[in-house]
């Protein structure tokens, strides 16, 4: 029974954050708010939902070690598997200030995260991600929104049109309640099956969350990024995880390390350090390539690099 509770809890995550998202856009367009705000506003919150809500409910209810691990998980997740598998759609070009400023941007998020937890300036003598930290990260994807406003009100489409939607308030209110509704369960239902298979496995909560969790949470973004780069919307697929990836870590870890501290283990820095082999691995795919991209080869690539990442999990002591 749990373990078909744990499947649906994923069903009920994905579904919840796309009515959530639903809801909230809908109403957004009611109020006359454009489409550009609304994508990067409430679309970029709702795909991260998934991780929030699976993060902050193994923190709260004494797995953190669960949620930590879903966020960096999740993080190489991105790359590796969604911008894999996305690339053997079709090859993804890399657009110019991805390369040198979101991609670099995420892997500052993964380095920050690694200093605070192991500098011990406001925990002394204790490996955490405290309330401090928190802010500290807080405050970091706050100067990241601004800088994706101040970028896109320089990048307007050519006839950019507020769209009315004819559906009731009401109908919108509910998308949202029902998204919420989904959310709270299918995340609880999430931690309680990967808890209950860690232990008939004999692995530690922390793999089950690097790996069937960080996948299950991935699912929207892998699904958004595969039919992106099916029809042909490159940019859409690589902004959609590496935006992802900044949202993880400092929107999350630093969301979550404010309502409740986050312990930060020697396994926490060998994750941290392949979240930033995963961002390395991109570069190199754009910098070797004829064109600044990802090809099909290189996608396959990167699946491979998954797969050895997760079976050095699953072996290591």
């Amino acid at each position: 029974m749990v373990y078909l509770l744990f499947v649906l809890g994923f069903v009920f995550l994905i579904k919840g954050a796309d009515l959530l998202v639903a809801g909230a856009s809908a109403i957004g367009r009611q109020f006359r708010i454009s489409e550009m705000v609304i994508g990067l506003t409430i679309v970029s919150f709702g795909t991260s939902l998934p991780e929030l809500l699976v993060t902050m409910i193994s923190s709260v209810s004494g797995k953190p070690e669960m949620g930590l691990g879903n966020i960096l998980g999740s993080n190489v997740a991105n790359i590796l598997i969604i911008l894999g598998v996305a690339a053997m759609v079709r090859p993804l070009p890399i657009p110019r200030d991805t390369y040198f400023i979101e991609i670099p941007f995420s892997i500052l998020a993964a380095m920050l995260i690694g200093f605070l937890a192991n500098a011990n300036i406001f925990n002394s003598g204790a490996s955490t991600i405290g309330r401090q930290e928190g802010l500290i990260l807080l405050y970091f994807f706050i100067l990241f929104m601004i800088y994706v406003f101040i970028s896109s009100r320089s990048k307007k489409p050519e006839s950019e049109k507020v769209i009315h939607v004819q559906k009731p308030l009401f109908n919108s209110i509910a998308l949202i309640a029902i998204g919420i509704a989904g959310l709270y369960f299918g995340g609880g239902w999430v931690v309680d099956g990967a808890t209950a298979l860690a232990l008939q496995l004999g692995v530690s909560q922390g793999i089950i969350g690097l790996t069937v969790i960080a996948i299950g949470t991935s699912l929207p973004e892998l699904v958004t990024s595969a039919v992106a780069a099916y029809k042909g919307n490159t940019d859409m697929a690589v902004g959609n995880a590496i935006g992802s990836n900044i949202f993880n870590l400092l929107w999350i870890v630093g969301i979550t390390s404010v309502i409740t501290p986050i312990p930060f283990t020697d396994h926490s820095n060998q994750d941290i350090l392949m979240v930033l082999i995963s961002s390395s691995v991109l570069i190199m795919a754009v910098i070797i390539g004829k064109r600044p991209g990802v090809n099909r080869i290189e996608g396959f690539l990167f699946l491979v690099v998954y797969g050895a990442y997760v079976y050095s999990l699953i072996t290591r002591p």
